[in-house]
């Protein structure tokens, strides 16, 4: 009889897949010890849109749309004539995203935002740190499917970190590929 593979979410095969694969792959066997991703944060500048009420609104509407919870408005921390900034003007928005909403949005992210990118073939593994963290870069934030691109004044994009707590590169790497992100080949 054959059985009946039932469609997981992201968390639902973090549990049951991926963590006895990670505790057999890497002899782990405190179950503390396995890596997993404690949270996502997405980032987007605004510094252009931050005396525009009615686009501000707009952007801090589109992103709670994109990540299901509000962002945070972050001030400038210094005053830069050049770039015409001053200290305390909002210049950015930044969610932090842990347990369902993480996977929640990973999962969309995954399935159906990044293919969705112009001449996608797959993540760069180059844009992992020392720490195992990894960050995504997409510019233009109209690839989500929750919002709609003609209501846009001008491309922007934003930064999504992955934050795991993976004790090296390669537990990084394993874990996520094992949760299904879509990397490219290397290149090296």
């Amino acid at each position: 009889m054959r059985r009946i593979k039932k469609n997981l979410s992201l968390q639902e095969k973090y549990e049951e897949e991926v963590v006895p694969a990670l505790k057999k792959e890497l002899g782990i066997k405190n179950p503390l010890a396995i890596p997993r991703i404690t949270k996502i944060v997405v980032n987007m500048g605004i510094q252009d849109a931050a005396q525009k009420k009615e686009l501000f609104e707009r952007l801090v509407s589109d992103m709670s749309i994109i990540t299901g919870q509000k962002p945070v408005v972050r001030p400038a921390r210094l005053s830069v004539a050049g770039f015409n900034i001053r200290a305390g003007n909002p210049v950015g928005l930044k969610v932090t995203l842990r347990r369902e909403r993480m996977y929640a949005f990973l999962e969309r992210l995954i399935s159906i935002t990044l293919p969705r990118l112009r001449d996608f073939r797959g993540l760069p593994l180059k844009a992992f740190d020392k720490e195992g963290n990894y960050t995504i870069g997409i510019k233009e934030y109209s690839v989500f499917p929750e919002i709609e691109a003609g209501k846009m004044d001008k491309p922007r994009g934003l930064e999504i970190t992955i934050v795991s707590n993976a004790a090296n590169l390669q537990e990084a790497r394993r874990l996520f590929e094992l949760l299904g992100m879509p990397f490219g080949e290397s290149k090296n």
